[in-house]
């Protein structure tokens, strides 16, 4: 393998090295099923076909490009093990994937996660240690262990390897419908709208990315032409509540079309479609693509997209409407 840090710089992300990516990692991966759904079709007036990465390994999309980075290291630093900082997918993913690989993972994770994505971390053996949430904390970390372990850091997005990992998803959607008019995929740091927008681009496919009001730093770095700090962790799509990349950043700018915006209370709606319709329980950050597909409507009339699901942890008992109540109703009955 070339290793860790042979490879930095973005004029390596190409559609070709997307595809190698994709037969590297393809052993390990779940090749997760596309569906369809009438009635949700109605209520977008469009033609929707969902890639369910809520059904990958570890819950998220996140394992396809954690799994292709650990797969680049050299024996060396297979031997001496990885850190990372994440909200929960990230870490579950690259805990999961070390353990495939004989990798010890060492994790920070911020102290307000919700508590099935530390759980999915801990699973997996990797080491866990709480942070205050925000940016400067994670960057803190991160400058402190490199500093005492020089050990290599796996970003969640931020880098080459993990944004070619993760454009395999729409790889893999294009394969099954080859047709579409756009895509469309949540926006956290950025990892996987710049690596679907690289495929999805190359096919001339229309890319959207999307994310809450309540965490809307990216379209406020696209409109503004510079990267802009994260908001405040306020936002119930935990996923999504960083800054966007260098690496990603580049890649938005030149191929995706716009980043839209969506409200909490379209969030949850969504998710309640999706329960209902899909069958699928997802988390807040999965459910943006379908808020944003039903409230831009007359955007997206009459045309065939594709949504990434990009992941489903969350616990059923603290879904984000009365479930108990739910649960009442459906005993009674």
């Amino acid at each position: 393998m070339t290793g860790w840090q042979n490879l930095a710089g973005s004029d390596a992300l190409n559609l070709a090295f997307i595809q190698r990516a994709d037969k590297l990692i393809a052993p390990y991966i779940v090749q997760t099923p596309v569906l369809t759904s009438p009635v949700l079709n109605e209520i977008a007036g469009a033609e929707l076909h969902f890639k369910c990465e809520n059904l990958q390994r570890t819950g998220a999309f996140k394992f396809r490009g954690a799994m292709h980075a650990l797969l680049h290291l050299t024996a060396e630093e297979r031997a001496h093990g990885v850190f990372t900082v994440s909200s929960g997918n990230h870490g579950a993913a690259l805990a999961a994937a070390g353990r495939e690989l004989g990798i010890a993972v060492r994790v920070a994770v911020p102290n307000n996660a919700p508590a099935v994505k530390k759980q999915n971390i801990a699973r997996s053996g990797a080491l866990i240690t709480e942070i205050e949430p925000g940016m400067a904390a994670r960057e803190a970390i991160v400058q402190q262990w490199r500093e005492e372990s020089g050990l290599p850091f796996i970003p969640p997005y931020d880098h080459p390897y993990i944004i070619a990992g993760q454009g395999t998803a729409a790889l893999e959607l294009l394969k099954v419908e080859p047709d579409l008019d756009v895509l469309l995929t949540p926006l956290g740091g950025g990892g996987l709208l710049s690596g679907s927008a690289m495929v999805a681009h190359s096919q001339g496919i229309a890319v959207y990315g999307v994310e809450p009001e309540l965490a809307s730093d990216g379209a406020a770095s696209l409109q503004s032409g510079r990267i802009q700090p994260a908001m405040p962790p306020r936002s119930i799509c935990d996923g999504l509540l960083t800054s966007l990349g260098e690496h990603t950043f580049a890649v938005i700018q030149e191929r995706v079309n716009d980043i839209l915006v969506v409200s909490e209370q379209e969030v949850v709606d969504a998710m309640r479609f999706i329960w209902q319709h899909l069958h699928l329980v997802v988390e807040p950050s999965s459910a943006t693509v379908f808020a944003a597909v039903c409230k831009y409507r007359e955007r997206f009339h009459g045309q065939r997209l594709g949504l990434i699901l990009s992941g489903g942890n969350v616990a059923v008992d603290q879904l984000p409407w009365p479930v108990q109540r739910l649960k009442i109703e459906a005993n009674e009955r």
